[in-house]
């Protein structure tokens, strides 16, 4: 991870903290400055943003870093991330800059930049903005008053997104009644857009952003509001979809929430039922649920580990192996896409295209693979230790031994969040009660040594 991007290509943290105006500027003068340089024109630069309220305050230092350095800001207004790499490729942009934290609270935001392929920058772009960043402001040049660059709004961005996501379904889904979660979050408007185009009757929730409810109790985060308004309306299933519409889950007919590695599963075998599925292989990460692992040779299914649990890490195995479907244990999916990027919405679309060419309920689709327990045990810890915990022989020491005592049966692992100061101890095997056990006694360790007072919740 680089010093100021994480392995996605993006900056997070605290908005207006740790994301300042400042920083927000400086990153939009050293991008402008960088591609315009490499390209040898006035670099042509993308905005989305999703809702949270601290989005329009960076887009607007955004804009004024690549203006003052003679770039272009083309605004996309409230849009998904997978929408930003999507119109970068098809608006011939330099590059495209998505405002969000993804599935944080609203308190959080982040800067992702995508090249002009929608892919993630080059590291030797991404070095060098870090450089002229945080160590050489002083290189970058203003322009001169008369070449300033220009400000233009994309009127027709969501629209152009949602035909470019209509094009890649072609089932008839016009019987299914679904309950869509948006969040209140970026593909709010776009969600509603898609799938009534697609011919669902589908209702929506949590589509009303205020600025401040982004993934509050709903959405990803938390399914309990889908699942009621799903077994309340009678629906076929939900979706549930998180604040810059990148990761999904699904709640089946009774109101029970899918998990991604279930989906994955029910994805990668119906895909090869229909001769799909690339080599009969779907990448997976760490994290995915050990069960499946089993369940996938058990099934012919190929499994290719991708070398970290980063989406750019699916993202680089799906393009050099030639592989069509990966997807991690946070419901980010890639389906081998030029740009591949992770898309909640089209993840949600082709698991019901499942549904309607199988004729089989959402549940019983489901049930093609039992993932083992998991037990995950979130700890907030203190600010100042972000990025320690691997630096603490404590830490390191209890997971050891738990490792120790659960191999064979289970493993356990901890998950540091990019954005917040928060590490998730994720332990899973056979045995709930033993997993239960070890997670506690190694999130009571995290909490004991970098954590905030009374900073355990099981999750």
């Amino acid at each position: 991870m680089g010093r100021l991007f994480g392995a996605d290509g993006a900056v997070k943290g605290e908005a207006l903290g740790d994301i300042s105006c400042e920083l927000a500027m400086a990153i939009g003068r050293a991008c402008a400055s960088e591609l315009s340089k490499k390209n040898h024109r006035r670099a042509k630069i993308l905005i989305g943003k999703d809702t949270r309220s601290s989005c329009k305050i960076l887009e607007s230092s955004l804009i004024a870093g690549i203006c003052s350095v003679g770039g272009n800001a083309d605004l996309l207004g409230v849009v998904p991330t997978p929408a930003v790499a999507y119109l970068t490729v098809k608006y011939g942009a330099d590059a495209g800059i998505m405002v969000s934290a993804s599935h944080n609270s609203y308190e959080f935001n982040g800067i992702r930049i995508f090249s002009a392929s929608g892919d993630k920058l080059p590291d030797s772009i991404e070095n060098e903005i870090e450089r002229l960043v945080l160590d050489s402001p002083e290189e970058i040049p203003n322009a001169s008053p008369e070449n300033l660059g220009d400000i233009l709004t994309e009127k027709n961005a969501e629209w152009d997104y949602v035909r470019h996501l209509l094009r890649d379904i072609q089932s008839d889904l016009g019987r299914l009644r679904i309950v869509v979660d948006c969040a209140n979050g970026a593909a709010y408007d776009t969600a509603e857009k898609f799938f009534r185009g697609l011919g669902i009757n589908a209702k929506f929730i949590n589509n009303a952003p205020n600025g401040v409810n982004i993934n509050a109790d709903c959405g990803t985060e938390d399914p309990t509001a889908l699942s009621k308004a799903v077994t309340d309306s009678r629906a076929h299933c939900g979706v549930a979809l998180d604040g810059d519409g990148s990761r999904c889950l699904m709640v089946d007919e009774k109101g029970e929430p899918v998990d991604p590695d279930r989906m994955l599963a029910a994805l990668a075998y119906f895909m090869k039922q229909e001769k799909t599925l690339s080599a009969n292989t779907c990448v997976v990460t760490r994290a995915t649920n050990l069960g499946f692992f089993r369940w996938a040779k058990d099934n012919g299914i190929v499994t290719s580990t991708a070398s970290g649990v980063s989406e750019r890490c699916i993202h680089d195995r799906l393009m050099t192996d030639g592989y069509s479907l990966g997807a991690d244990a946070s419901g980010r999916f890639l389906f081998g896409n030029v740009p591949d990027i992770a898309d909640g919405e089209l993840a949600a679309a082709r698991m019901l295209e499942v549904m309607a060419k199988t004729g089989r309920k959402l549940s019983e689709i489901a049930a093609i693979f039992t993932p083992y327990p998991t037990i995950d045990v979130d700890v907030k810890i203190r600010h100042e230790c972000k990025n320690m915990w691997e630096q603490v022989p404590e830490i390191t020491e209890m997971l050891d031994y738990c490792s120790e005592k659960l191999a064979g049966d289970g493993r356990i692992y901890i998950r540091e969040s990019t954005a917040e100061p928060l590490i998730r101890v994720t332990a899973e095997g056979r045995d709930e009660q033993m997993i239960y056990q070890y997670a506690q006694a190694a999130a009571q360790t995290v909490a004991k040594h970098i954590g905030e007072q009374g900073s355990n919740e099981n999750s």
